[in-house]
């Protein structure tokens, strides 16, 4: 049985000053959203202004991705930051990048929570609670992506007491464990391959996704991720654009 068909979106913006990461140019045209990093754990107003103006010509759906103040460890090292202080923090890069989007008449319509905090927020309700009651609280509606995993209900419950619409999300290029959680980077066959993220692009859609010991488990997703500085990321996205279409 097929799920209804999946948007492909990928974490887009990363470059800072002189450094870059990723094929922006690239990648856009292959995807229907993307996460835009605005200002925590990379990205500039320019590099935002840049991605801003390549989603605009192609008709891509602008999400702040929004992070731990953590540019030397690219937001993947945890920080003790929550509750009044983390949803401050998330409204300065939501209002970064929102600023930068209405400059060029679009908008930014959902948030996706980047890296250290992203995998913090499925082991910490508190955090969770501090995630969604800065999305309910901006001043336009805004969705929030979360890890689609196989027992949920708590976050469900969570987001309508704070009125939020949640988009799930799974992602292609990335080995899961056992629970439905994404296998640590620093383990082996964490990234997977261009082809063998197809075919798990594949898999997720029709609700067969195997972890990275065999088993099967169920992921309902709306939005599948791909991550730009995956080796061979723009071939990979291509690839998975192709499948998905095919499919």
């Amino acid at each position: 049985m097929m799920n209804p068909p999946l948007t492909l979106n990928c974490d887009m913006g990363e470059s800072f000053g002189p450094w870059k990461m990723g094929n922006d140019e690239g990648i856009m045209p292959l995807i229907d959203s993307a996460n835009i990093a605005c200002g925590g754990h990379a990205g500039d107003p320019s590099t935002m202004r840049q991605c801003v103006a390549l989603a605009r010509k192609h008709g891509t759906e602008i999400g702040a991705h929004v992070s731990y103040p953590d540019k030397e460890g690219f937001g993947r090292r945890a920080m003790d930051i929550h509750g009044q202080a983390l949803i401050d923090l998330i409204h300065y890069q939501i209002g970064a990048l929102d600023g930068i989007a209405r400059v060029h008449s679009q908008r930014v319509t959902y948030i996706k929570p980047h890296g250290a905090l992203y995998h913090a927020i499925l082991t910490d309700p508190s955090l969770m609670n501090d995630i969604m009651r800065a999305a309910a609280s901006w001043h336009a509606d805004l969705e929030l992506v979360v890890l689609a995993t196989p027992r949920d209900r708590k976050t469900v419950q969570l987001a309508v007491e704070h009125g939020l619409n949640l988009r799930y999300e799974a992602f292609a290029d990335r080995a899961y464990t056992a629970r439905g959680l994404l296998l640590s980077r620093d383990k082996p066959g964490a990234v997977l391959t261009p082809n063998e993220a197809a075919a798990q692009a594949i898999a997720i859609t029709r609700n067969k996704l195997k972890t990275s010991t065999g088993k099967r488990i169920p992921v309902n997703a709306d939005t599948l991720c791909v991550h730009s500085d995956s080796p061979g990321a723009t071939k990979m996205i291509r690839t998975i654009r192709q499948a998905l279409d095919q499919s």
